[in-house]
């Protein structure tokens, strides 16, 4: 063989690399998820393993790229852009997707239920829930699994030892129409923004604290500026995550199942996480000179009774009552101890 012949067929092998590489890269689509937590927050490493588990089980077909720290948007912005198909995947509050499925602000009642075991059975198992669930693919998204936050808490300049602590005081919260009547009960004055702007804020004195989830407060930091963490557990708060309805219509069906598996996992991961962290995150924080306190909630639950009575007159008596139905349910089935 010539010098000629080899190179010639060396030159091939290489075009042939080169052409398959390329072929198998154009295979490959992104899919771009979009979530406003924090890098080291419980919600980011959820989502890196759905990330993880999708491109395992779609063979590398699909990588999922994860945008967090609200690089792309804040929660409104991004679920706007789930349903448009801007964005493939996202994961907030449920409370935040009640502008496109209003009967979701029923879950941002307060004190439904008292613990993880509780909120975990209520939301995999409550009819009148799903049946909510499955209004979204209409409105541009679906549920695929529901990741953990926690119960919302209280983090304040001043201390919350009960309602009469709140009154003159101003509370950054979501945009949530339940939310802003249950902290207006309480007695706060109510300050809508974005979670990026929120530290600031509380530092600056344009609000006198805020309230999240302990996961929140610890990955936001959020307990430097408030440094008074009052374990209100007002809401029960999980982060469904959802899929945009055009990006699940151009899946097949086994793409569909996969994603799904993936989703559900990286759900149960999120779930024990998140219940693991809470102790060792409130320490870490007490370490660094907040101010735990747990008060008797009685007066907390006695004050927000109006909320319901709004809820019924919006939202429908019959809504409401299905809800608190399911919750009792599940109170009764997993008592708190």
């Amino acid at each position: 063989m010539n010098r000629k012949s080899t190179w010639t067929k060396v030159l091939c092998i290489l075009v042939a690399v080169i052409v398959f590489g390329a072929l198998n890269a154009g295979a490959q689509t992104v899919l771009k998820f979009s979530h406003t937590d924090q890098q080291q927050g419980a919600r980011q490493a959820a989502a890196l393993l759905f990330a993880k588990k999708v491109e395992e089980y779609t063979s590398g077909r699909y990588k999922v790229q994860v945008f967090c720290c609200s690089q792309i948007g804040n929660d409104p912005k991004n679920i706007e852009q789930l349903a448009l198909g801007g964005i493939d995947f996202t994961v907030s509050s449920t409370g935040s997707y009640a502008p496109h499925v209003d009967t979701l602000n029923l879950t941002m009642l307060p004190f439904l239920v008292e613990t993880y075991d509780q909120g975990w059975k209520l939301y995999d198992e409550s009819k009148w829930l799903q049946a909510q669930f499955d209004k979204a693919p209409a409105k541009g998204f679906r549920f695929l699994s529901t990741f953990e936050a926690g119960f919302r808490c209280m983090t304040t300049r001043e201390p919350l030892s009960t309602p009469a602590d709140a009154k003159g005081k101003k509370l950054r919260t979501f945009p949530n129409e339940m939310m802003r009547w249950t902290l207006e009960d309480i007695g706060f004055s109510v300050q809508i923004m974005p979670l990026p702007e929120v530290y600031m804020a509380i530092q600056q004195g344009v609000v006198s604290g805020q309230e999240n989830p302990i996961d929140t407060i610890y990955s936001n930091k959020f307990y430097e500026v408030a440094p008074n963490v009052t374990l209100t557990q007002h809401v029960y708060s999980p982060i469904p995550l959802a899929i945009s309805e055009k990006t699940w219509q151009k899946l097949s069906d086994a793409d569909r199942q996969a994603v799904t598996k993936a989703a559900k996992e990286a759900a149960a991961f999120s779930r024990q996480e998140i219940r693991a962290n809470d102790d060792r995150q409130l320490k870490e924080m007490a370490d660094r000179g907040a101010k735990i306190a747990k008060p008797n909630l009685e007066p907390f639950r006695q004050v927000v009774q109006p909320t319901y009575a709004k809820a019924r007159e919006k939202f429908g008596a019959e809504n409401v009552d299905a809800i608190l139905k399911d919750a009792e349910a599940v109170r009764k089935a997993f008592p708190a101890k």
